[in-house]
């Protein structure tokens, strides 16, 4: 287990986007996950106001370690899509926040696959050329699996090859390290850490809900979701209190 190195961290909220994007229509499943662009812009402009500043997960390592102090948050945004890059980066552009975006490396410029028997829309990913655009603009490209598996219900070499295979792909597409992972579900169990680890993933987050606290497992960090609809005084009590820290399953 890697752990925080201190115990005088005062509570880091990671926050989780996917979609950044007007919501599919009424009745489609996970409608949540899309936060329209004016809601995401108008939230991050609310962050900056109160004095934060949002972090890619590779620059929020010195704090999360405990090596830094500052009123700080973290970005990602899971799957990849081309959204991100139309709608997200000239946002933290304009505020001077940098991100993680998690990408499934064997779906680079199509669209989220794994999504379409459940009935939600067919969106477009992001390809190479656009993954480097989004670097180029400051942000950081992170790992998600090869195809957006289920670990849980996979044998230990599928998971090992979906895991660190993601990784290299990435790297190549990118031209440049790709150090942070993402566990696609939130699932996973302790031979996945491990491999993580094996892997050479600095930081892996997850679907438990939280703020990252000190002593946390950089394997195993919680996320604050920011489903579609939540209002700027949402945003205050998951960014600010312990409002996500009870949460915590």
């Amino acid at each position: 287990m890697v752990s925080l190195r201190t115990n005088n961290l005062s509570p880091i909220p990671v926050l989780m986007y996917h979609q950044i994007a007007p919501a599919a229509p009424k009745g489609t499943p996970f409608r949540s996950l899309s936060v329209a662009p004016d809601d995401f812009a108008r939230q991050m402009g609310f962050l900056k106001l109160l004095g934060y500043q949002g972090l890619s997960m590779s620059d929020l390592m010195p704090y999360l370690r405990g090596e830094r102090r500052g009123k700080v948050f973290g970005i990602t945004l899971d799957d990849g899509y081309l959204n991100n890059l139309t709608h997200a980066l000239p946002v933290l552009q304009r505020y001077g926040f940098s991100s993680t975006c998690y990408v499934v490396s064997q779906l680079l410029g199509q669209t989220n696959a794994w999504d379409r028997e459940i009935g939600i829309p067919q969106v477009p990913l992001m390809n190479a050329g656009q993954l480097r655009q989004w670097v180029a603009g400051g942000q950081e490209v992170g790992a998600h699996t090869r195809n957006h598996v289920h670990l849980a219900q996979m044998d230990a070499a599928a998971c090992r090859v979906e895991i660190a295979q993601c990784k290299s792909e990435l790297e190549q597409a990118v031209g440049g390290p790709v150090q942070h992972f993402c566990y696609p579900y939130g699932e996973y169990n302790v031979e996945h850490i491990a491999m993580a680890a094996e892997a050479g993933y600095q930081t892996v987050t997850t679907t438990q809900r939280s703020r990252c606290h000190a002593q946390e497992d950089m394997l195993q960090l919680p996320r604050v979701p920011v489903p579609r609809t939540t209002t700027r005084l949402a945003l205050w009590l998951k960014v600010a209190t312990a409002y996500e820290d009870r949460r915590r399953a």
